[in-house]
């Protein structure tokens, strides 16, 4: 279930209203997606203009620079983070409305190598394997680096992997080092790598859950995007079924 820790703006809206194609005014509405995310809000954007007629007009990148952005006046109406901590922030500082917010996904942390056979199904690469280079996103910038730094911390590895580490600027880059050979290994998001439940290519280890803080994922509405209908739209359609299997697909948990 999608947890909810406000009762969302968009109660005043009846769900015909909203979604019904043609019913309304169309509109659009820009979206800071955290990278993590790229592939399935791609597949979830043509599906909410299809069915309502509204736009979403999607931007990708690392969560840190989207808060950066956002503070300086970015023109976003939502922001789909890659974590929990930056929407409840922007909530706090009054650059989005805190009613809105909510958890539209829980990401899952993958070891990952393009080559076929090389990661095992316990991660033991990483202590055993001849590798020389690591893909990490920025823990600084991306909850998706962090939560492979705390796995390293768990596993007793960090200081092996010094100095090993290729830093990406956001989950996005990050995988594209790991899947061009220029590092053996990533730590990338769940979501790159398969589709309905399948390794599209190379060998990973699904990160236990256990070994690092959840990647809980909250959506909000910036204050650009307060009564536009696109945006109201889009929130509830992410809580629809459409989404939600589309979201879990790419191995998100709710």
């Amino acid at each position: 279930m999608f947890h909810t820790r406000k009762t969302p703006f968009f109660a005043a809206f009846t769900l015909a209203a909203i979604l019904a194609p043609g019913g309304a005014h169309a509109d659009e509405v820009a979206v800071a997606v955290a990278a993590n995310f790229t592939a399935p809000m791609q597949k979830i954007a043509q599906l909410f203009e299809q069915d309502t007629g509204h736009k979403a007009q999607l931007s990708f990148g690392a969560t840190g620079k989207f808060y950066a952005q956002i503070a300086n006046g970015a023109p976003f109406g939502i922001l789909l983070a890659a974590d929990d901590r930056t929407p409840e922030k922007i909530g706090r500082e009054g650059l989005g409305d805190p009613a809105t917010r909510f958890t539209y996904a829980i990401g899952r942390l993958v070891l990952w190598s393009k080559q076929p056979g090389y990661v095992d199904a316990e991660g033991r690469v990483l202590q055993q394997g001849d590798w020389r280079h690591i893909a990490i996103a920025n823990p600084k910038l991306a909850p998706y680096g962090q939560a492979a730094m705390e796995t390293l911390a768990q596993l007793n590895l960090t200081d092996k992997v010094q100095g090993r580490v290729v830093q990406g600027e956001n989950i996005g880059q990050t995988y594209q080092f790991a899947a061009s050979g220029n590092a053996a290994l990533g730590f990338v998001a769940l979501s790159q790598v398969t589709e309905d439940g399948r390794l599209r290519e190379g060998s990973a280890w699904v990160v236990p859950a256990s070994l690092h803080a959840p990647i809980r994922q909250d959506a909000i509405v910036l204050k650009p995007g307060q009564g536009n209908a696109a945006a109201a739209a889009l929130m509830q359609y992410l809580r629809g079924d459409k989404a939600r299997a589309v979201i879990q697909s790419y191995g998100y948990a709710f």
